[in-house]
């Protein structure tokens, strides 16, 4: 059996999302939002979003990590606090010794959705119904959720979905 963490990295707030893969088929287990603090300075915030991974692949132990990769934001300076937000998640996975894949986003989005160039409304309904949720997730926490759901498809790891019922992940 294999578990996978989805991270849709941010510098205010991160998604995450588990999935359980049993027998070709994907299965919710968790996801959510790890709010850091904004008022902080940056490497407080990297330290609360370190801390709370390391605390999320503590409690449901995947197996590997699918990570949303850094695309040209806003402005040089977005790009790179995001950059310090995605080498703060990587590291918490890789010191549990996770397996760290990267994905593209619009490789993300052609994966659950069927293109590239998908909303995050769009993300969030193809979540729902790929996994058979019945709660639309936070838009971070769908996000961290189709990371793990492309990462699944990308290896092969599963072929058919499963239905399931929508339970929130710790918040914060």
């Amino acid at each position: 059996m294999t578990t996978i963490l989805g991270v849709d990295p941010g510098s205010r707030k991160t998604g995450f999302g588990i999935l359980r893969v049993e027998r070709g088929r994907s299965i919710y287990v968790a996801s959510g939002t790890i709010r850091l603090p904004v008022k902080e300075h940056l490497a407080g915030r990297l330290r609360v979003l370190f801390q709370s991974l390391t605390e999320i692949i503590d409690t449901y132990a995947p197996t590997e990590a699918a990570i949303e990769q850094v695309f040209m934001a806003k402005s040089a300076d977005s790009a790179l606090k995001l950059g310090h937000a995605r080498g703060a998640a990587m590291v918490a996975c890789v010191t549990r010794e996770l397996v760290v894949h990267e994905y593209a986003a619009r490789q993300i989005k052609q994966s659950v959705v069927g293109t590239g160039a998908a909303t995050k409304q769009q993300v969030q309904h193809m979540v729902v119904a790929l996994l058979g949720l019945s709660e639309t997730p936070p838009e971070d926490a769908a996000d961290g959720l189709a990371a793990a759901l492309c990462h699944c498809h990308a290896s092969g790891l599963s072929t058919a979905l499963s239905a399931g019922g929508f339970r929130a992940g710790r918040l914060r």
